[in-house]
């Protein structure tokens, strides 16, 4: 195998061709500071996988090494619709890997990058599939803590109905497993600033109603354009999280209701006991706020959205907002920091379903 430091040096190209484990590398797709993507072919099985390859360093603490293994088995574990299922996951010549499913198509970081704010109808139906992935990983004991767009993997659905088939991934490294390395020190906190929980930047406990907080940024991003703190240095950020409170998204967009805007708040709670106790809890709410109401007499204006008062729409206090259970979508084949929007109201096709057919890069 290629010298470990080669991983991590900007020479991806260096590994390309080579056999990592029981896997031939094809190209690198995606890396971050802490690990790299590369797609792979399975020499057993022959079948193509994205190969995750971690940092040299991480696999020198014993704890860590024990920590992802289990978690990874975890993971592997879980058999859902919208998490991309672990192959494998081990070590070879000091280095970690895991072996995941690979996914063709994009990722929601470049989707909103590359199409500003989506429609009402594909932020609801993109949310849901995450939602109850996220739940069907708190039922298992799992608590993702790096919710955000570049780990929403969304692929080409399989007709009108279900236009894309969105999976949730990187399971297998939280953010409790790279606290034992150090990488957690003070200026290296760990994570994606503009979708981290409040408990998470002061290091309190957390369980899933931290990814209720992750998912709520992500899906305010997805509506509105940009996340919904935005601040001119890290530290700014992060105060921002544990101590502001977030702007109406209604005010980002006229076809928004202002009626989602108490949803976000509870779900954007600093406390985790002030918000809604799962992931679809809170979807069930969004979608119900965003549901129009009855229209008023005479011809509706041009883009008119009749909504009900926003106390007509806000879930009651302590409890988790409930609705009508939430279909999936048929599974399809094999398949940083914040947003790049400007916030405007998006141009009338960009409200029609997306042609997920095109997408952003290729395989």
């Amino acid at each position: 195998m290629a010298n470990r430091s080669s991983l991590f040096s900007g020479r991806p190209s260096e590994l390309v061709g080579r056999r990592v484990a029981s896997y031939l590398i094809e190209s690198e797709i995606g890396r971050g500071g802490m690990a790299v993507v590369y797609r792979a072919r399975d020499l057993r099985l022959d079948r193509t996988v994205a190969l995750k390859l971690l940092a040299p360093e991480l696999a020198r603490n014993d704890t860590f090494r024990k920590r992802f293994t289990h978690e990874s088995q975890v993971a592997a574990a879980i058999d859902h619709p919208h998490i991309v299922p672990v192959f494998e996951a081990g070590e070879t010549d000091g280095v970690l890997y895991i072996a995941m499913r690979y996914v063709p198509g994009s990722d929601l970081r470049h989707l909103l990058d590359a199409r500003g704010p989506l429609s009402l109808p594909d932020a609801v139906r993109i949310t849901a599939q995450v939602a109850s992935a996220l739940d069907a990983a708190h039922g298992h004991g799992l608590v993702h803590r790096d919710v955000k767009p570049g780990n929403i993997l969304v692929a080409q659905g399989t007709d009108s109905d279900h236009p894309e088939h969105v999976y949730l991934t990187d399971f297998g490294l939280t953010k409790k497993s790279l606290s034992l390395t150090g990488f957690t020190s003070v200026g290296q906190f760990v994570g994606t600033l503009d979708y981290v929980s409040p408990e998470q930047i002061s290091g309190r406990p957390v369980d899933g109603r931290c990814d209720v907080y992750g998912l709520a940024c992500v899906v305010y991003e997805i509506l509105a354009g940009r996340p919904p703190f935005q601040r001119e240095d890290d530290m700014a950020l992060l105060w921002a999280h544990q101590y502001d409170e977030p702007p109406p998204a209604s005010e980002a967009r006229p076809d928004i209701s202002p009626a989602v805007d108490p949803v976000f708040a509870r779900a954007l709670a600093k406390s985790p006991d002030a918000r809604y106790d799962t992931c679809l809890g809170f979807v069930a709410a969004l979608r119900t706020a965003m549901t129009p109401g009855p229209a008023p007499p005479g011809p509706a204006p041009p883009g008119y959205v009749a909504s009900a008062p926003p106390a007509a729409r806000t879930p009651a206090a302590g409890r988790s907002a409930s609705g009508p259970a939430i279909p999936e979508p048929v599974p399809a084949g094999p398949v940083s920091r914040g947003g790049t929007g400007s916030g405007r109201p998006p141009p009338a096709e960009a409200l029609r379903p997306p042609r997920w057919a095109e997408p952003v890069f290729g395989p």
